[in-house]
């Protein structure tokens, strides 16, 4: 059980047992970090022009979906949002070359999800003060314990979800390739690792700016 939800373990680094997700999420910061290097060196004008209008392109579209969501005054969340959407994005569509997608792992989903979680609340008790705990009283003192639990399953319900939807992926894909090791099932592949990943990040995302939306307004 441990091997199917933490991925299996590829060395020990003094005593700290190193997983195949570990290393895959490693490969996507790598990507992410050269990705970013080449994309701000290419800005080098004020008129745009390939890899620059790729960039820009990125940026404004990262901004629009936050502030449509978000609203206008929580722009400042953009750099975030977008870093969250780009990491899990690489992360789910990397089975496409072969590799394990580290979201298939109940340590990485667990993790972001608790990340989604403290802010959360963070942002409410910052927005609202000490008065932001009086929310989970309302609409009458009764519904206190049904507000905490319900607080309390966001971060099971995000982190079972994206790893539920990629973990499935992986295994059907593997079974494929049981079944016929010489078949390249490539149709099953853009769905499991290219449009599932990408839905299931872009979901992840959203519910992540709607509970903060909620949590602050």
């Amino acid at each position: 059980m441990d091997r199917i939800l933490n991925g299996p373990r590829v060395f020990d680094f003094f005593g700290i047992p190193i997983s195949e997700s570990v290393i895959v999420m490693w490969i996507v910061m790598a990507i992410i970090i050269l990705l970013a290097w080449v994309l701000r060196n290419s800005i080098k004008s004020e008129v745009p022009s390939g890899m620059q209008n790729f960039a820009e392109f990125i940026v404004e579209s990262i901004n629009s979906l936050v502030t449509s969501t978000m609203g206008e005054e929580k722009r400042g969340f953009a750099p975030y949002m977008g870093t969250l959407f780009i990491f899990i994005g690489l992360a789910n569509i990397i089975g496409i070359f072969g590799l394990r997608p580290p979201t298939a792992d109940i340590n990485v989903t667990g993790t972001l999800a608790v990340m989604t979680f403290v802010l959360i609340h963070y942002y409410g008790l910052k927005s609202k003060g000490l008065g932001y705990f009086k929310s989970f009283a309302e609409p009458v003192f009764l519904f206190l314990p049904l507000n905490i639990i319900g607080e309390l399953a966001k971060p099971v319900s995000l982190s079972f979800r994206l790893f539920g939807n990629i973990f499935a992926g992986t295994a059907i894909l593997a079974m494929i390739y049981d079944v016929a090791p010489l078949f390249v099932p490539i149709i099953p592949h853009l769905y499991f690792d290219l449009f599932a990943g990408l839905l299931q990040s872009f979901i992840f995302l959203m519910l992540t700016m709607v509970f903060i939306t909620l949590a602050m307004d």
